[in-house]
This record gives structure tokens, sequence and C-alpha cells, in this order.
């Protein structure tokens, strides 16, 4: 969890943002018809994301970000998108909030294809972690002297440490397989796509926004 620098009274938005409420919203009740063992099994033939040619199809790069593995897997994202995104919804508006996340999702799915694509190998993928890992890049890229409390260990850190820490640790766990199961590379393309979306929008890519932001 982090701490804010000052105390800063609630926004029009409350404390769930018309975005962030409806992610949590349809993410709650995806996984309660996950509960259903049938509907559970038409769930993840249609909507989880599989590789190509094993049975992908191109509306899987968004709903797989709505299926989780269990209710530890979706709890703690959906608190990480809600503790984390809170103040950059609020920052960048609704519109634009939904935008990056929905290229993080979709940039996830992606390198996660071009995993399975290489390799070979044949498995579903689920999760919102790819779009939440977009959200914690973007804090840490607006916010990155904003002290985080660690709960384990319970240590202060910047944002921008912990966030660079997060993405070594990603790239370790990938490169060593030490955690099988888990989608590390997608994590990392989250990061990525949501990095240089932020770029571009700060007119910071070659390719230039007609609106430059200070996002």
């Amino acid at each position: 969890m982090y701490r804010h620098d000052t105390y800063r009274p609630p926004s029009a938005f409350g404390a769930f943002p018309p975005v962030i409420k409806n992610l949590l919203i349809i993410n709650g009740l995806v996984f309660l018809a996950q509960l259903m063992q049938t509907t559970y099994e038409n769930l993840m033939i249609w909507f989880a994301l599989w590789p190509l040619g094993g049975g992908f199809w191109p509306w899987q790069l968004v709903s797989y970000s709505f299926l989780h593995g269990g209710l530890g897997h979706l709890f703690f994202n959906m608190f990480a998108l809600w503790m984390f995104g809170l103040e950059i919804e609020r920052s960048w508006g609704s519109r634009r909030f939904a935008i990056y996340y929905a290229a993080c999702v979709v940039g996830a799915g992606l390198v996660q294809l071009s995993v399975t694509y290489w390799t070979g190998a044949v498995y579903s993928t689920i999760g919102a972690s790819g779009g939440v890992f977009g959200i914690l890049l973007a804090f840490g890229m607006m916010f990155p002297n904003r002290i985080i409390m660690l709960l384990f260990p319970p240590i202060p850190m910047k944002a921008k440490y912990f966030v660079i820490g997060y993405g070594v640790l990603e790239l370790f766990f990938a490169a060593s397989d030490l955690q099988p199961g888990v989608a590390h590379m997608a994590h990392l393309g989250g990061m990525a796509f949501g990095y240089f979306l932020i770029m571009y929008w700060r007119g910071r890519l070659p390719i230039q926004p007609r609106h430059r932001s200070h996002y």
C-alpha cells in the first residue's frame, strides 16, 4: 500500500472513479460466473487468451483480462488496480485512463501470443495483471517520489524504485522460469506498452501527438 505525501480530500469522483468502479464490478461478476462449472468451461474456451492456431480469437486480447484463476488472483489484481489507479484516473480523466488500461491489456496479450508462438506452448492465459502492471508503471512515472509502504517487508520506498525493482524481478522470473504458470512476459509487455504510450502522449517519440501532455 502507499501513503500520500499530504492529505487530499476526496474528489468529485469519490473513492471509486467510473472506469475503476466498472472494472471492479465486471471482474467480480465474471468471477462469480466462473464459479459455476459449466459456465467456467465455456468462459475459458471462448474468452481466455489461447495461442495462435490453438483456439485464438481476436476478442480474447481483451476478454482474457476479466478472467481469474482464483479469489486471491482476483483480489490482488483488483486491489492493485484501485490502489495505484485511483489517483491516475483522477489526474488523467476517465477517457484517457480507459484508453491506457486497454492498451496495456492488449499489449500484454500480444506479447503473450508471441511467447506462446515462439515456444510452441499450448495453454491459455487469464488475468488483469498486464493492465495492472501498466498502471503500476504509470504511477511510478507520474509520482516517482511518492512513498510506498511495502507489505513484505514493511519498509518505505519511493515509487520509482519500487517500479524498477518490480520490473527487474519480473524479468528475472521470466528468464529463470522459477514461477511456472505465471505469464511474466505478459506483465512486462503491459509495462512496456504503457511506457511507450505515456512517452507518446508526452511527445517524446518520433511520432508526435497533436497535443502534448504533461502526464
